[in-house]
């Protein structure tokens, strides 16, 4: 028998959000995970607001929302909010009714912006890391460091001479375009920088990650310009936190861009074992380098493990431009690329630590 067709339905729905989720969703752990570690910062979202004035958004919400936004990829806030207000999915894991209003993307960007002055993204990643099913995961000895490209949201017609000589920016060809002479007028802290030789050079940002080598966790990153140093300096100030807060020597596995006396040096004199691979390429002069790392380092079976499991930082980055927002950042200054690109740290942590929990 053929069904009647009712072109509009019921008027009035009592099914909750909750019951048109299945059971075995993935996203169900991940939100039980997010709502534990967001009520551990409670006291910490009271101190960045007021007493008085007009409801903000609530945080706990606020940081969901980006969070789904990392996890789906979606391009921007403005349309998080045009699929918050169909998509019963992602109200669920927000924590709207489906009779709440979505809130306007400027006032979600501007309520944002509280959040990355009071460090929330910083704190909400400690939280997590320190979760009592998290906790068990991670290693405190063994870590490994990288960093990654990100492309900045400016134009090459935006990267202009400092001194105004140029005109409008449209004819480039032929012009010697540098750093020191040169910027963007659309995102000044952007850099042009090449990843290697003979690859086109972009106006882009660096971002830096140390993992955890036990389950390959993301535990810190930062975000820094785009230049030949930043790597070395980044891991440098990263690592020393690191070893700092654990209270004992740590290994650190680098890839060969790392390999240099000075880095190497550094490292050693914060009680840091540095598991760098040996660079001992030819020079353009036709001498072979010379490695800061030597057989006292290499010959211990830790160097072998460090450099077999520093690869998988590489999926971290990958999973963050393949799935995530970490390719091409839809933001402008260092501190809000950073914040986005430790939300991407976070959400990849978070897609991750469910399936290392149930092993």
């Amino acid at each position: 028998m053929r069904g009647s067709f009712r072109d509009q339905g019921r008027l009035f729905s009592c099914i909750s959000p909750e019951t048109r989720v299945p059971g075995d969703h993935a996203l169900r752990k991940i939100r039980a995970l997010v709502r534990d570690v967001l009520h551990e910062l409670d006291r910490s979202f009271s101190r960045l607001y007021s007493k008085e004035g007009r409801p903000s958004i609530p945080p706990e919400q606020l940081l969901s929302a980006l969070l789904l936004q990392v996890l789906y990829g979606i391009r921007s806030e403005r349309q998080l909010m045009e699929q918050l207000n169909y998509n019963l999915l992602y109200r669920w894991f927000v924590g709207l009714s489906p009779d709440d209003p979505v809130w306007n993307p400027t006032s979600f960007t501007k309520n944002r912006d509280r959040l990355l002055d009071g460090e929330g993204f910083q704190k909400f990643m400690s939280k997590l890391l320190n979760h009592p099913e998290v906790k068990p995961l991670l290693s405190d000895e063994h870590f490994s460091v990288d960093g990654t490209l990100i492309e900045a949201w400016a134009s090459q017609k935006s990267f202009r001479p400092k001194d105004g000589s140029d005109g409008d920016g449209t004819d480039f060809h032929g012009q010697r375009r540098k750093n020191d002479t040169h910027a963007s007028v659309t995102d000044p802290n952007s850099r042009l920088y090449r990843k290697a030789m003979g690859r086109e050079a972009k106006l882009s940002y660096m971002g830096h990650a140390v993992m955890e080598n036990r389950n390959g966790l993301a535990v810190a990153g930062m975000v820094s310009q785009a230049n030949g140093t930043a790597e070395r300096w980044a891991s440098e100030k990263m690592l020393a936190a690191k070893s700092k807060k654990t209270g004992h020597r740590i290994t650190a596995g680098e890839d060969k861009a790392y390999d240099t006396a000075d880095h190497v040096a550094k490292l050693r004199a914060v009680n840091i074992t540095p598991h760098v691979t040996q660079n001992q390429a030819m020079t353009k002069t036709g001498k072979m380098r010379r490695s800061a790392i030597d057989a006292r380092t290499t010959h211990h079976l830790g160097y072998a493990l460090s450099q077999s499991r520093r690869a998988m930082i590489e999926c971290i980055f990958g999973w963050g431009k393949l799935h995530g927002t970490m390719r091409k950042t839809k933001h402008r200054g260092i501190g809000r690329v950073a914040a986005n690109f430790l939300l991407n740290l976070i959400a990849y942590n978070l897609v991750r630590i469910p399936k290392l929990v149930t092993a």
